[in-house]
């Protein structure tokens, strides 16, 4: 049976709270495509998925995890002050994760964006197309203010 690109997510989530680097390991492509947005002391998904940080070092638990188009994406937090989304594109025919957005802090929105026609013109869509996904950082975010971004997907 072919694993679902939300499962394989949250399959790496798991592996992780159990501190399983192999079954975490597994999940991931040889060629992860990776990118951050935050203060680079705050790479936390990247040093612990490198094993350069310990497992136990900051703890993913997602509040939220969502399939959205090719994307899947989850937000959580760890304490007053550290609101993560991430956001991953899964190969699901190998069941291994390709692609990798990390914000931290910073307030999210999905935006879909029409596919150009075959013509070449815009089909209706465009950069202004709808937004499927936004951060639910709410309480959360203890009253500050965070930096927005859009994912176009």
């Amino acid at each position: 049976m072919a694993s679902t690109a939300k499962a394989v997510v949250e399959s790496l989530y798991e592996a992780l709270l159990r501190g399983d680097a192999g079954a975490a390991a597994a999940l991931l492509a040889e060629d992860v495509e990776w990118w951050f947005h935050g203060p680079r002391r705050c790479q936390y998904m990247r040093r612990t998925l490198t094993g350069e940080a310990g497992p136990r070092d900051f703890r993913f638990r997602p509040r939220r995890v969502a399939e959205v188009g090719r994307w899947v994406v989850a937000e959580g937090w760890e304490g007053k002050h550290a609101y993560w989304v991430h956001a991953w594109a899964v190969d699901v025919a190998t069941a291994r994760i390709i692609r990798f957005r990390e914000y931290f802090n910073t307030s999210v929105t999905v935006q879909e964006v029409a596919q150009p026609s075959e013509a070449g013109i815009s089909s209706g869509g465009g950069v202004g197309g709808s937004a499927v996904w936004r951060s639910q950082a709410g309480p959360n975010a203890g009253g500050r203010s965070l930096p927005g971004l859009v994912l176009a997907i």
